[in-house]
């Protein structure tokens, strides 16, 4: 990655002493355009500083070294204004002007991504820049470029064409998402050959798709009714890009991947220790839902059915089940930003009706004591299952999945959703206990968090990188999706996603990580003067000047002149 270095220039703006106001925009029409960066320019225009974290959707005005202005400016035009504080009568005197004139001069982020897209044209159609979007892996309807995708069809609406984007037209529609629309752009997001990436998930998708053993669950009469062809697996990375390929739209109840999810809102709303009063943290060896305890008298972990129910009880003490429901059903839609999350009456009652083993293993628990003190074991069954009949689609559930990827922040809403903690311990228990009797297999062939359920549902969290939802009703005898168990494990196979796939001296795998071969080093949340010193020196479009009429240091002007179209070519 480029350094740019601009010591002189970030000396001067702790030394510049700006004693009238920044106003007028000289421009020399017969030079070449260029754009100037500066807190000493007197030339300037004022642009909103963005929230990287929130997609740019407000104006953040903040800097280490207080507000910079940006200003567009011909080659040489160093003219000062004649506007003065008292009236604009006064004369400005030449140290000053000497000083701007040995501003650095930048692009605008704007600037750039108009030109990367344009390919040296004058308009651009507005579809080929969704197009482009999409190629990033980002959607339109990305709830971050709302602002952006809101202004591209007020403004197609005012063009002569309603197809055509000049590059003012351009700008005014990406100022507000500028440094995420940059980001993307310029492969700054955690896959950054995304296109590629998808073409093997493809692949994947496809080969799994052969497979035809496994029987539909049927215990539960609802579940039975599923197709066993049907098959989806959907992804979003930690930066909010999405792919999907097959069913991905059918919606599905979450049964058993519901679990790591309430024992997150738990330890969310309690803490670790004292969920843990109550249940333990050890793979139990045994069917999902024995009626066995450790030797605490306690559920082993929260992902067997003795544990679930446990941890149901745990959330919203005291409050009714409706209460209680939607208090979950807020956490669960936050955690897939606002996707879809349903209900299924039908499954509920289905299950209610088919329970008897799950009343068995409550009243078992009831006699234990493993329940806090006042609960209605019978009214947490009914709250038990209602959980486990909440409806989601692959695509939905991967937002979910990638939530605790990133953290507990959703990655296409920037919002904080869980606790580092509540999120820690989840991944902890969907490593270890996780895929019923399979979790030591799982956690050896393929060193990943994940929850399986009995409708089909394989959720896959690979930490820092993405959260992927599988879903194909037919199981193998211990539970788990058929087609599910073999994507992820060729999933592994292919790319280096095992928690110990990086180890020195290993085997290489590929690295959707990597861009060129080159180790990507971690990029932590950019602002727009960042993005924008680090991004002119790599644009062909921008090419540095070192100034050659005048006495003055070159070490300490740093100017880029936009190279004309003929010149690029």
């Amino acid at each position: 990655m480029l350094q740019f270095r601009l010591s002189i220039v970030l000396k001067e703006l702790f030394q510049s002493n700006l004693k009238r106001p920044l106003t007028g925009i000289v421009r020399n029409k017969a030079s070449p355009a260029t754009i100037c960066f500066s807190t000493a320019c007197p030339n300037v225009t004022a642009l909103p500083r963005l929230n990287p974290l929130a997609g740019g959707s407000r104006p953040v005005w903040r800097s280490s070294y207080g507000i910079r202005s940006f200003c567009t400016e011909s080659e040489g035009a160093v003219a000062a204004s004649e506007a003065t504080k008292d009236g604009g009568t006064g004369n400005v005197k030449e140290a000053e002007a000497e000083k701007r004139r040995k501003a650095g001069i930048l692009p605008s982020l704007e600037d750039l991504l108009f030109y990367t897209i344009a390919e040296g044209q004058e308009k651009i159609p507005a579809h080929k820049f969704t197009t482009a979007l999409k190629a990033t892996g980002l959607r339109t309807g990305d709830p971050r470029l709302k602002e952006c995708m809101d202004m591209l069809k007020v403004t197609l609406k005012s063009t002569s064409d309603g197809v055509m984007l000049d590059r003012h037209l351009f700008k005014k529609c990406v100022q507000s998402n500028i440094v995420l629309l940059t980001q993307a752009f310029r492969k700054k997001f955690v896959i950054p050959d995304f296109q590629t990436f998808c073409s093997h998930i493809d692949e994947l998708h496809d080969s799994a798709k052969r497979l035809s053993g496994g029987q539909v669950a049927d215990y539960i009469p609802q579940l039975a009714k599923f197709s066993p062809d049907l098959w989806a697996v959907s992804l979003c990375t930690v930066d909010g890009q999405r792919h999907t390929v097959g069913d991905t739209k059918v919606p599905f109840c979450l049964q058993s991947c519901v679990k790591p999810l309430k024992y997150a809102i738990a330890v969310h709303d309690h803490g670790t220790d004292y969920v843990h009063k109550f249940i333990g943290k050890e793979p139990s060896g045994l069917r999902f839902n024995k009626l066995f305890l450790d030797e605490d008298d306690k559920p082993h972990n929260p992902m067997v059915n003795a544990g679930a129910i446990v941890c149901t009880s745990l959330i919203k003490q005291g409050a009714s089940n409706a209460e209680k429901f939607d208090y979950v059903m807020n956490f669960l839609n936050k955690m897939a930003g606002n996707e879809y999350v349903g209900f299924s009456n039908a499954t509920f009652q289905s299950e209610r009706e088919s329970g008897d083993r799950n009343f068995a293993i409550g009243y078992y628990l009831k006699e234990k004591k493993c329940f806090p003190e006042g609960t209605d074991m019978t009214s947490i069954l009914d709250f038990y299952f209602q959980l486990c009949s909440i409806e989601v689609t692959c695509e939905s559930a991967s937002v979910m999945a990638a939530t605790l990827a990133n953290g507990g922040f959703c990655p296409i809403t920037g919002e904080r959703v869980l606790s580092p903690e509540a999120v820690r311990d989840t991944l902890s228990l969907m490593h270890s206990c996780g895929m019923y009797d399979f979790s030591g297999q799982f956690a050896f062939h393929v060193g990943l968090p994940a929850k399986s359920g009995v409708a089909g549902g394989i959720l896959l969290v690979v930490p820092n990188v993405m959260g992927i939802m599988c879903w194909s009703p037919p199981l193998d005898k211990l539970g788990n999706s058929v087609r599910g168990i073999q994507f992820c494990t060729d999933l592994v196979s292919l790319f280096n996603f095992h928690n110990y796939d990086n180890l020195r001296h290993f085997a290489k795998k590929l690295d959707p990580r990597r861009e060129g071969g080159d180790q990507r080093q971690h990029i932590a949340p950019m602002d727009y003067e960042s993005l924008q010193q680090e991004l002119a020196l790599k644009d062909s479009l921008w090419k540095r000047v070192c100034p050659t009429e005048s006495n003055e240091d070159s070490s300490t002007t740093v100017v880029y002149r936009m190279e004309s179209v003929a010149d690029k070519n």
